[in-house]
This record gives structure tokens, sequence and C-alpha cells, in this order.
């Protein structure tokens, strides 16, 4: 049976309850599509994926799907995750203004955008676990899991820690982040670490789920 196993590790109840979870991922690039694909083999049945971008041969490095070359991501995804559902929409401050993030139980950041990723914060932050910088960087022993205010050599990180305390922002909410120096100054990627966030951010939208009462 598909999920055999998983229904095994987590137990009946468990399974069910990641079965009924509901679950949208903004962004599914180097760190969003292997969240998806977690999640998505983990028998989560209710994900939504949302992302503007095509597929681009610098994709090919670290992205699932990026064969594609020249196709919408989140169409090329939904081909690979049947039953996925799908939005093809740019992020902007207008459209978090504007959606209604109240039908998910999670919501995943890992967009690129960091004034976007702030409003994401202040509008979601009970139902948030959002993805920081993952570039310029290769080794995966140096990933950990935080609240925004705990984190520690992430610029990213930083730069929203102030831009939120600015605003009088002190909710807090679930990063994952990784303190290793970066290796370049340009945006170099190693999907060891990409690929090692999203799978992090999948585990803690797991646990997140099971820990809630039937």
């Amino acid at each position: 049976m598909r999920y055999e196993r998983c229904r095994i590790l987590f137990g009946e109840k468990d399974f069910e309850k990641l079965q009924k979870a509901n679950i949208l991922i903004l962004g599914v690039g180097g760190v969003g599509s292997y969240a998806l694909d977690c999640l998505y083999r983990s028998g989560v049945n209710h994900i939504t994926i949302l992302d503007f971008d095509i597929y681009d041969e610098t994709n090919q490095n670290r992205q699932i799907g990026s064969e594609a070359v020249g196709r919408a991501k989140v169409e090329r995804l939904k081909e690979l995750y049947p039953g996925v559902k799908t939005i093809h929409q740019r992020m902007d401050i207008a459209w978090v203004e504007s959606f209604d993030f109240d039908p998910y139980d999670i919501i995943i950041d890992a967009a690129d955008t960091t004034r976007v990723k702030i409003e994401i914060a202040k509008k979601c932050y009970p139902k948030l676990i959002m993805a920081l910088g993952s570039a310029k960087r290769y080794d995966t022993n140096s990933i950990e899991v935080a609240s925004i205010w705990k984190t520690h050599g992430d610029a990213l990180a930083r730069k929203i820690r102030n831009e939120l305390k600015k605003a009088k922002f002190n909710r807090n909410f679930t990063v994952v982040f990784s303190p290793e120096e970066d290796k370049c100054k340009e945006k170099g990627s190693c999907v060891a670490v990409t690929g090692a966030v999203g799978l992090t951010v999948c585990s803690e939208a797991i646990k997140r789920i099971l820990s809630t009462k039937a």
C-alpha cells in the first residue's frame, strides 16, 4: 500500500490528521518544492502551492521539476503531484492583504521577497512556518529550528526581526534557518541545504499537525 509505512510510523489516528490537514506552500523553488514532496509522500491530501515563476536553466541545480524549462512551476508540479491545488499568482503586499489564509491549517513561507515575508508573518503568525536564508551555504548540519526572535547568524532573519520591531510586532512564529557563514558573495546555492531546509519545514509541519487534538 502506498502509505503503509507512514501509517505504521504515525499510527492510524495521527495519520488521519495528516490526511485531513490543509496546507498552503508559498513558493515552490529550492525549498518549497522539497517541502511539497515531503508532505505529499507523507499522506497530506490537501496541499495548495502558490508561485508565479517559470523554470529556467539556473533552477536545475536545486528545484524539483526544473527540467521543464520555460514552464510555470505550479503547472509542472501539478503534473508531478496529482491532486495538489495550484495558484499561479505573484506574491506582493497587495496580495497578502487581500488573500484569505483562514482555510489553511499551516502556512509554509518559502518565498524570496523580504517585504512579503514580513507581511505574511504579521497576518499569519499563528499558523506560520517560515524558511529563511538557504543560499550561499552547503553544510546541512548548521540548519536550526527556532522562534524568529531566537535566530542568529542569518542576515535575512536579522532584517526581518528588525523590521518587525520597527512595526512593534512582538508575536512568535517558527522559522527554519542556518547561521552558516556565507561561502560566496553571489547567490550560489546547493540542493543539500535548500532541500534539507524544505524537508525540515515539512517535519515541523508534521509535528504541528500531530500535536493537535483530534
